[in-house]
């Protein structure tokens, strides 16, 4: 999916000096990756550009291990992932990236089942068993035994999962690694994993399309797709054993140690952050720029943009569903990107 904001520059001028200062100020940047973040990076890129007349931010929506993949071969002027690139794939880059985080979101497990409705709750093992297999129907006790009254079926649940090389799937799996050592080993985390069960979809728009469609069916999405697409989603039992739904305060919580500890290349895991009202699936999401440009002018409008995000961007986070950059996070971005060049 291509998702483009283009606004045009300023009508021509008689003054010629103002033409080619027009001219010398139009620009063209071109960026891929992470479906997580897109409706926020939607929005900012529309503003941004209305704001700045001459300048064209196209994003493909097309999911973090393509945005890791595009920048890392310098084919785009930026990249997006909710999963930070690993040692070696920074290694192996042709490009030198740096990491900057932008907001914070959560992963929610998203459920479709007949004769249920409201937010059921979800101990971690259960999500893990569920993808590995392990669980199978809905009337299984573990999930009855953490929804007192509810009257499950015995239909078979449909695992739904990422086919696409995804930042959410990061998040998730990072998660469940964390939680289940059968997980850990028999999956794992990555953007890309092989699932053993269920049944693939591309983007966090396909998972939430697959499961609204699909009776006895169960996924996982980015909290503000459950929420645009009307689905009802679970609590997930964090590290402190309380059942806890997403919300942005909740991401904010779990962000919270994290922000204070920061390390210098930004990536950081937040999931199964401490805390009883920390949400567990939580995570900050970044934007990959190159540290060296051979387009200054490139360079300079994606500083101004990254400035620009800071200064006016965060304070749209909470209205959409993230959680905005802690205070001592935006303190260390503006420095990185002083640094920029």
């Amino acid at each position: 999916m291509l998702i483009a904001f283009c606004v045009t520059g300023c009508k021509q001028s008689a003054n010629t000096s103002a033409t080619a200062e027009n001219q010398s100020s139009a620009q063209n940047l071109n960026g891929a990756g992470a479906t997580f973040p897109n409706p926020i990076y939607s929005k900012w890129f529309s503003e941004y550009a209305a704001a700045h007349p001459g300048i064209h931010i196209n994003y493909q929506s097309v999911g973090s291990g393509a945005g890791i993949r595009q920048v890392s071969e310098g084919t785009v002027d930026f990249g997006a992932s909710d999963g930070p690139m690993t040692d070696q794939q920074i290694a192996e880059s042709k490009v030198p990236v740096i990491h900057i985080p932008t907001v914070l979101g959560a992963v929610v497990p998203v459920y479709n089942i007949p004769g249920v409705t409201g937010n059921l709750n979800f101990a971690p093992d259960v999500i893990a068993d569920i993808y590995l297999g392990k669980i199978t129907k809905w009337n299984d006790p573990r999930l009855a035994k953490d929804n007192p009254g509810i009257k499950f079926p015995s239909t078979a649940i449909l695992p739904v999962y990422r086919s696409d090389g995804s930042g959410t799937t990061y998040i998730f799996t990072d998660f469940l690694s964390k939680v289940s050592p059968d997980f850990a080993k028999n999956i794992g985390k990555s953007t890309s994993v092989k699932w053993p069960v269920g049944i693939g979809q591309k983007g966090n728009e396909g998972v939430a399309g697959m499961v609204r469609q699909s009776p006895s069916s169960f996924g996982y999405v980015e909290l503000i797709y459950a929420l645009q697409n009307k689905m009802t989603y679970g609590a997930v039992r964090n590290a402190s054993g309380k059942f806890v739904l997403a919300t942005t305060d909740g991401v904010t919580a779990a962000a919270a140690g994290a922000a204070k500890t920061m390390p210098a290349d930004y990536r950081v895991s937040i999931t199964n952050a401490p805390g009883d009202t920390a949400y567990p699936i939580s995570s900050f999401t970044w934007l990959l720029i190159p540290t060296h440009s051979t387009d200054a002018a490139k360079t300079q409008t994606l500083k101004d943009f990254l400035t620009w995000m800071l200064d006016h961007g965060e304070s749209e986070a909470s209205s959409m569903d993230y959680a905005p950059l802690p205070a001592e996070v935006q303190t260390m971005v503006r420095k990185s990107i002083a640094d920029l060049h």
